[in-house]
């Protein structure tokens, strides 16, 4: 799916993604895993064009097995520069991850390191969806409103096994 159509492309900001507990393409701590405290890491999020109504935030493993496998996905979150560390469900609405759970589940696979992509995009408009609603779903709704775009990449390795 289209998520940037090439008309667009070039009218797409750059929201600038950072955490005070990893550094992009560093090692996320265990406690932000499945093997911690199963929390979202905070999130800083710069640059949200003053037209923004809303973000979307997709935290996915692209190395999974099987296919890109998501692990958090929220939408018509607030606009706010700091998603703080366990994010409440009344900023946003949660959608069903990979794990079929309407909440973060952090990095927890098996073997080797993993990336896991945090993306948030700024919209211009609400998302008119279902609790509970796919990653699909998600991006057919918002495809056309995205009016800026930023990701944060973090590694995790199993050390427990």
């Amino acid at each position: 799916m289209m998520l940037f159509p090439r008309h667009i492309e070039e009218d797409i900001k750059t929201l600038t993604i950072s955490s005070s507990a990893f550094a992009d393409y560093g090692f996320i701590p265990c406690k932000y895993t499945s093997d911690g405290d199963n929390v979202n890491p905070p999130l800083s999020i710069k640059n949200i064009p003053k037209n923004a109504k809303t973000m979307v935030i997709i935290m996915e493993d692209p190395d999974a097995p099987i296919r890109t496998w998501v692990h958090w996905l929220v939408w018509n979150v607030r606009l706010t520069n700091l998603i703080k560390e366990n994010f409440s469900p009344i900023f946003g609405m949660f959608g069903n991850n990979d794990f079929r759970k309407m909440q973060y589940i952090g990095p927890c696979h098996p073997a080797g390191i993993h990336h896991y992509h945090f993306k948030i995009y700024a919209l211009d408009d609400l998302l008119n969806l279902p609790l509970g609603a796919s990653k699909m779903d998600v991006e057919k709704a918002m495809s056309g409103h995205i009016i800026a775009f930023g990701e944060l990449v973090g590694l995790y390795k199993n050390n427990i096994l």
